[in-house]
């Protein structure tokens, strides 16, 4: 199911001039391609197309276009802003179907912060990657790559094999196992050396 729906005109002008006069309108200049079929040169609404985009997330989910009654799914896969008022001046969409598969950055979610040991005992999250890029069918894009941590301890480092992706769903690295975060020692730490003991009367 899509996300979002976009009321779309259609373009049977384009070019620079072209692109002025439909932004002088209120309108955000787009262009739909893929799926083997002609690229179809659209606008659709300024305001809503920005509130889309600042809400985050805007090119990893899937977004109907209505254009004069044709509705096409498809994922935006770029957008242009203004370089001095940060407005959007210029969107790509990429039509999808059951069989798209794309490339997509997915933001990843900690959960279990609270139960986590090493957090517990002082340690620090050290997150190496917010995101992870990976390859997945374009109508089963997850929303998060999720990373449990009640099992983390100091020193533990958390790599993507310990992560259960959703079916279909393949990190682009394949290359190594790479880190996603590490739970880091507080200053001064250090853990007892194997076999040692605390407490009085262990001293003879």
């Amino acid at each position: 199911m899509a996300d979002f729906e976009f009321k779309a005109e259609r373009r049977d002008r384009v070019g620079k001039g072209a692109a002025r006069a439909v932004r002088r309108e209120g309108r955000v200049p787009a262009v739909v391609y893929g799926d083997k079929k002609d690229p179809v040169s659209i606008s659709i609404p300024f305001k809503e197309t920005q509130i889309q985009i600042q809400k985050g997330g805007f090119l990893s989910h899937i977004i109907s276009i209505d254009v004069d009654g044709e509705k096409m799914r498809v994922i935006p896969r770029d957008y242009q802003l203004d370089v001095v008022r940060d407005f959007p001046i210029h969107v790509d969409f990429l039509r999808v179907s059951s069989t798209t598969k794309i490339t997509v950055g997915i933001s990843v979610e900690f959960i279990n912060e609270e139960a986590c040991p090493g957090l517990k005992r002082g340690g620090a999250l050290n997150i190496v990657r917010r995101e992870v890029e990976v390859e997945c069918p374009a109508t089963s894009i997850p929303e998060s790559i999720v990373v449990d941590l009640k099992d983390a301890d100091i020193g533990d480092s958390i790599h993507i094999s310990a992560v259960t992706l959703p079916k279909g769903v393949t990190p682009t690295i394949t290359d190594r196992d790479f880190t996603i975060a590490t739970i880091a020692a507080p200053a001064g730490f250090n853990e007892p050396a194997e076999g040692e003991e605390g407490g009085e009367g262990d001293a003879e």
